[in-house]
């Protein structure tokens, strides 16, 4: 099993896991370390003071009359009850020479029964008392052991009071580990993101490769790779579509024209004929649609290379003013809204296609009139194109954006177009992350939507 690494996202999971129990158990240790309820070397000021009070004890015992074991007991029974420093005295062998304030508790017992080295004297909290000992009491014939308790007033320190309390040691040990989590979901968020943007960036029709991608935790560059060389696939499938379609392009358009030729030459020889002039129409619309269709593919390759910003005015309004002035011409009436402020990022020539199909259409199929109009929300822009047409019957609404799709009671061969106009302005919208519908509106004719996303 290969062990983890660093490198790796599990690997860093497990290294933040067991780092986080690490520096608890430290501080939990460093806590206990100092805790006065746990028994700790005497300090070297205190021991001085209490092996100096053990010297004179011995010398006041030495002057005294009887055995040490009485000499010891008298002198403790002398003792003031509410004295905030109290002395109490074992044989060599651990006996409690009298029960005193602690002489029979179990604190005193249990003290004195892990402290009985006066080489090393120890100290540890009971409560209130703080116990001291053991320290050396000789009169000259005999010895004893002198244990110190002194009443204790300080309040436990703040990390100790926190090891008494289970929940404020469940929030330390959050804010200990809040850091390296934190560190790790940016670790994790972090290339994440830069994926999410990537991919954002492909669905907007920008196939473009990232090398960023191909750093973070292991897992991330090895899906940022897979990513990295699916783009460059794409992008060497739509360089392979072009080139068909251009190929495909030659080889139709050769026989097209010596097709148009030969007709023409017919034409000439026989004179005009209905069925000579449907051939040379048929043959010139095959040309159109070719064209149409390379165009089509062309806008589709090259738009996610040639993207800027601009505003909308700059973008459409000249646009719309040569359209206001085409229905004119045709004896029809445009009329848009007031366009908003708003800057958008895309190909212009795409994004110039996109509206004019649409607007052409809408002037080509209106009775009388054509409404553009503009409306955003936020970041979502919606372009509406409404006529006074014929409309579409509706359960065709979702078809008119197919390639050559036509509409037999509208759109037939007679009306002229290679059915591609649509199809161009839902793919454009697509390309920019955006979408198009239709519907019928109140005028009585078609209504067009495209809807996209402006610059923040």
């Amino acid at each position: 099993m290969k062990l983890p690494t660093i490198k790796s996202l599990y690997g860093r999971i497990f290294a933040i896991f067991w780092l986080t129990l690490l520096l608890v158990l430290i501080a939990v240790l460093a806590a206990q370390h100092s805790n006065p309820r746990q028994q700790h070397t005497v300090p070297t000021g205190m021991q001085t003071e209490f092996k100096a009070l053990a010297q004179r004890v011995s010398e006041e015992v030495s002057e005294m009359r009887g055995s040490l074991k009485q000499k010891l007991l008298r002198l403790q029974r002398q003792q003031p009850e509410r004295k905030p420093m109290k002395i109490y005295f074992t044989t060599l062998d651990g006996e409690l020479l009298d029960r005193g304030h602690h002489g029979g508790s179990r604190m005193l017992k249990n003290f004195t029964t892990l402290a009985d080295d006066p080489e090393d004297p120890m100290q540890r909290l009971y409560g209130k008392w703080m116990l001291a000992g053991p320290f050396l009491i000789d009169d000259g014939s005999a010895q004893a052991l002198m244990y110190v308790g002194k009443l204790w007033r300080d309040k436990p320190p703040f990390y100790v009071q926190i090891l008494d309390r289970p929940f404020q040691l469940l929030l330390v040990t959050m804010v200990v580990s809040t850091p390296l989590l934190l560190w790790l979901a940016w670790a994790v968020t972090r290339p994440a993101r830069r994926l999410q943007a990537a991919a954002e960036r492909v669905g907007e029709g920008r196939f473009e490769t990232d090398p960023s991608l191909e750093k973070g935790p292991r897992e991330f560059v090895q899906a940022g790779a897979s990513f990295n060389q699916m783009v460059a696939a794409l992008n060497q499938m739509i360089s392979g579509q072009q080139r068909l379609l251009s190929d495909i392009s030659h080889e139709l358009r050769s026989p097209l024209t010596r097709l148009r030729m030969a007709n023409a030459l017919a034409i000439r020889k026989q004179g005009e004929s209905p069925d000579l002039t449907r051939i040379d129409t048929e043959a010139e619309r095959m040309e159109q649609m070719i064209a149409d269709l390379l165009s089509l593919s062309r806008m589709q390759l090259n738009s996610h290379a040639e993207r800027e910003e601009f505003t909308l005015t700059e973008l459409w309004e000249t646009l719309l003013q040569d359209a206001e002035f085409e229905a004119g011409e045709s004896g029809k009436i445009l009329v848009y809204n007031t366009i908003p402020k708003a800057k958008i990022e895309g190909n212009g020539n795409l994004l110039c296609s996109a509206l004019e199909n649409v607007v052409r259409n809408a002037i080509k199929y209106a009775e009388t009139k054509v409404e553009v109009s503009f409306s955003q929300n936020g970041r979502d822009l919606t372009v509406s194109v409404s006529d006074d047409g014929e409309g579409v019957p509706e359960d065709m609404l979702g078809d008119i954006f197919r390639p050559f799709y036509r509409v037999s009671t509208a759109r037939d061969r007679q009306s002229g177009g290679s059915g591609l106009g649509l199809a161009i302005t839902d793919s454009a919208m697509r390309q920019h992350n955006g979408s198009t519908k239709a519907s019928l509106n109140s005028l009585g004719g078609l209504t067009i939507y495209m809807t996209l996303k402006a610059l923040n």
